[in-house]
């Protein structure tokens, strides 16, 4: 019972994440009547408060985010199992519309702009999605039920009328019920149970507005303001919530609700967390670390590209905690950092002479408290055992290391020979690898002793290469030519003229601290020597491939640290495919 309860509510949070990464509606009365039946408590909440152009965003993907292999469903389809059919056929539906923005909104019922909502009361998945024709979500319900022979039930609370669609086996002893209300152009999806209290689906239907809710609590407003987000979307997960309900029965409503699964399991495994002494110090801890949040930065939509910019930062009270972190912050260089022209890019950046004092701090200050709660004792107990101050040992030799850096600049393929046989072979490779540090020189001469082929190489100070070719550190065949330079505060190996651009403008970038975490990836740059390569040779490229072909996306992520938390960052830029809608 309770893994059916799991995996359905894993469905819908599922959904629920996956349509707000997509959608939004239009102007703020429908978002405040929203929020003001979404508790204040409320663990989870994401939520797209202003108008998405959903139509723009479908025409902006390619067109291989949009197809399918022909086999995806051929492993489900032909089961017996109604329910299974019934979301297979959704599912099509769903692949089928991606055909087009136009497509997808007509499917749906959708407005071009619309907004959606997520969040949970408790355990209780619940979603909301702006609906301008509430008949094609009717239309589409009812051809799904047609191809599987699951059917639905017709439901009526307090005047609102709802489908129910039974998930669980028939005979068990708590069904479980997934709902589809439509209400003032507002599609509500959630779950139903015995096991929750009556009000619950009342809430979630938008029938009761609670109290104190998320409008009151200016919750939103609060992460909007203190990070800097747009207020096109916004979430969060609220870590103290999450505490009440694992150390505590009745703190808050999911408290409750695991409270009733486990009494009906008859097993408590929370038992030795729902102690006093455990709630006080789980709840100190969660006073430090409230939630997680993220949210737009930027977002640029069109027919043709699609931009979004966005945030997660996992917040952080503890000052002690964030100032140790913020003091590894290590250099990662433009190249890596800001550079849209390279195949892909990856940039640690850590200050090595800052590692082990920083991670001696957060040990101190993970040790410190008195805890008198036994699953914090054994998590104490098995940490004293560790002593970060081992790393001194690997690290002594790296002083001064501010951080390393890689970048695939550009590669491609010849059908000039390579051999007798006049095989495509690999023509050309641009790429760096940059360690920066505050005496790169004395880092590589204390590393010819673990290379004794580096032994007789003198690098000029003015920055000038030294050509590698004669180490032949790669088979000739490939007629890569490796060079090794200092430049400014920076060690750099690199081949090809693009590379050597890159390495020269290094040479004046100073060691401030960036970051701790970037990596960059061009889909399109990866791709296409690929296909060249399959052209020159004639081979047929793997179907998974060959849909990859037109997949123009640029990614980037970071993590960094700043006086609000743990900084997660992310990138996305789509264009559509030429020629397409």
């Amino acid at each position: 019972m309770k893994k059916i309860l799991i995996a359905a509510a894993v469905v819908a949070v599922g959904a629920g994440g996956y349509w707000f990464s997509q959608q939004s509606g239009e102007g703020a009365s429908q978002s405040n009547e929203v929020l003001a039946s979404v508790p204040a408590d409320t663990p989870i909440f994401s939520g797209q408060l202003t108008p998405f152009p959903i139509k723009s965003y479908i025409n902006s993907l390619s067109q291989s985010y949009k197809t399918y292999p022909e086999d995806m469903f051929a492993g489900i389809e032909p089961s017996d199992d109604a329910k299974a059919k019934f979301f297979v056929s959704l599912s099509r539906a769903y692949m089928d519309s991606m055909e087009s923005g136009q497509k997808f909104v007509t499917t749906f019922g959708l407005a071009d702009d619309i907004r959606s909502y997520f969040y949970t009361l408790g355990l209780l998945p619940v979603l909301k999605i702006d609906v301008e024709k509430p008949e094609a979500i009717w239309a589409l319900l009812d051809k799904a039920e047609k191809d599987s022979g699951f059917s639905h039930q017709m439901k009526t609370l307090k005047g609102l009328s709802y489908r129910s669609y039974t998930l669980t086996d028939a005979g068990d002893a708590e069904p479980i019920e997934l709902v589809f209300s439509q209400q003032d152009g507002l599609l509500t999806i959630t779950l139903n149970a015995s096991m929750f209290a009556e009000e619950t689906l009342e809430t979630a239907l938008g029938i009761n507005p609670v109290t104190p809710s998320l409008a009151d609590a200016k919750i939103l407003q609060d992460i909007i303001k203190t990070h800097g987000f747009s207020d096109a979307a916004v979430g969060f997960v609220n870590h103290q919530e999450l505490i009440k309900a694992i150390t505590t029965k009745d703190g808050n409503q999911l408290a409750r609700q695991v409270t009733a699964i486990l009494a009906q399991e008859g097993e408590d495994p929370l038992l030795e967390l729902r102690t006093p002494e455990c709630h006080s110090e789980f709840t100190a801890i969660a006073a430090n670390w409230p939630r997680t949040v993220f949210g737009l930065n930027s977002v640029s939509i069109g027919d043709q590209e699609t931009s979004l910019d966005f945030s997660t930062v996992i917040e952080s009270k503890n000052q002690t905690f964030l100032n140790a972190l913020k003091s590894m912050r290590g250099f990662i260089p433009d190249y890596v950092k800001n550079s849209r022209d390279s195949v892909f890019s990856m940039g640690l950046g850590i200050e090595l002479n800052q590692l082990v004092p920083s991670l001696s701090t957060i040990w101190d200050e993970m040790l410190q408290p008195q805890y008198q709660c036994q699953v914090l004792q054994e998590f104490q107990q098995e940490m004293s055992g560790q002593n970060p101050a081992m790393l001194g040992m690997f690290t002594g030799m790296a002083n001064g290391v501010r951080g390393v850096s890689v970048a695939l600049l550009d590669y491609k393929f010849s059908e000039q020979a390579a051999g007798a046989q006049g095989e495509p072979s690999l023509e050309s490779v641009d790429a760096i690898i940059s360690l920066s540090a505050d005496n790169p020189s004395i880092l590589f001469n204390m590393l010819k002793p673990f290379a004794p082929e580096l032994a007789n190489i003198q690098l000029p100070q003015d920055g000038s290469p030294v050509d590698l070719a004669q180490l032949q550190l790669l088979p000739p065949e490939y007629d890569i030519s490796l060079k090794l330079a200092l430049k400014g505060k920076h060690l750099v190996l690199y081949t090809g003229d693009k590379a050597e651009a890159v390495a020269n403008k290094l040479a004046d970038e100073k060691l401030a601290n960036k970051g701790i975490y970037s990596v960059y990836l061009d889909y399109s740059k990866v791709f296409a020597p690929f296909l060249s390569l399959a052209e020159m040779t004639g081979e047929p490229l793997p179907e998974e491939f060959s849909m990859m072909k037109d997949y123009n996306m640029q990614v980037k992520m970071g993590l960094d640290i700043n006086d609000q938390g743990i900084v997660f960052d992310s990138y996305m830029n789509s264009k559509a495919t030429p020629g397409g809608e």
